[in-house]
């Protein structure tokens, strides 16, 4: 655990203690929170007064994001496939599934959407990692690979940039986006090392960014989440309680919601952080 950074900023809050390790926050917009508990097979979904239902089944769902028109992606590590469900929870197709670009992918894990519906998610392994793309059209290439275990990713507001969790190096990169291609890559923020020394204990997770255009990271093996400012510096730390920080998702510009638990396959926990 970090030291933690301005705690009159924020409150921490359980919402759900389950079995099983969650992943995949995202909040509609009714407000209703669904997430992911991987080995569970299951995507969940918690409404009023907390009270969870399983909205759908999964092999083994991890990250998770709703489209505008109410269709879910999700990725499943075990079909080695990004799935599509109805706003009801009905599977519709695989968008994709094993390869891209004739290049086999083996371990979907986090995925983003740009504003004209193009795809792109994380193939989360070491130093062979890589970012592939879907096109809304369905085309398909590699955006990016050679990464170490790549892991969140989420857009600026204006698309200008991307950014991904490269989870062995303790680090996010900043890649500036040209026409949907790569124009650059670099070191966005090297992250605050755990005092264990334990590379299990330094991995950036999930990513999210705030109306301030600030990147948030879940910090895997650290229990904590990390605001970082559009220009990378550190702002704000977080304990979350729960040893292993997966993910984490806005409802509003003052609630977050925060996957993870105390093992893997569980048990698992949602927290709720009310910033001030």
């Amino acid at each position: 655990m970090f030291n933690e950074i301005n705690q009159d900023y924020y409150t921490v809050e359980e919402i759900a203690s389950l079995p099983f390790y969650t992943e995949g926050p995202a909040a509609d917009a009714e407000g209703n929170i669904f997430f992911t508990n991987l080995s569970g097979g299951s995507i969940l979904k918690m409404g009023s007064g907390n009270k969870i239902t399983e909205w759908a089944s999964c092999d083994y769902p991890n990250g998770q994001i709703i489209l505008q028109n109410g269709d879910h992606l999700v990725c499943d590590v075990k079909l080695k496939a990004v799935r599509r469900f109805d706003h009801k929870g009905r599977f519709i197709k695989n968008e994709i599934e094993k390869y891209c670009s004739g290049k086999e992918f083996t371990s979907p894990n986090d995925l983003v959407t740009d504003k004209e519906g193009n795809l792109y998610f994380t193939d989360s392994v070491r130093d062979k990692g890589k970012i592939c793309y879907l096109s809304a059209s369905g085309e398909q290439s590699i955006f990016l690979e050679g990464l170490d275990y790549p892991n969140g990713i989420i857009f600026s507001h204006d698309e200008r940039w991307l950014y991904v969790a490269e989870s062995y190096k303790n680090r996010i990169l900043k890649i500036e986006m040209e026409r949907r291609n790569v124009a650059a890559v670099s070191v966005f923020a090297e992250l605050p090392s755990h005092p264990s020394g334990k590379k299990e204990n330094n991995l950036p997770d999930g990513l999210a960014i705030d109306e301030d255009g600030n990147i948030w990271v879940a910090h895997y093996g650290s229990q904590a989440i990390h605001k970082l400012s559009p220009q990378g510096l550190l702002l704000l730390s977080i304990d979350v309680k729960m040893p292993l920080t997966s993910n984490l998702c806005f409802v509003n510009s003052h609630t977050i919601i925060v996957t993870g638990g105390y093992g893997e396959p569980g048990p698992g926990g949602v927290y709720k952080i009310y910033l001030k």
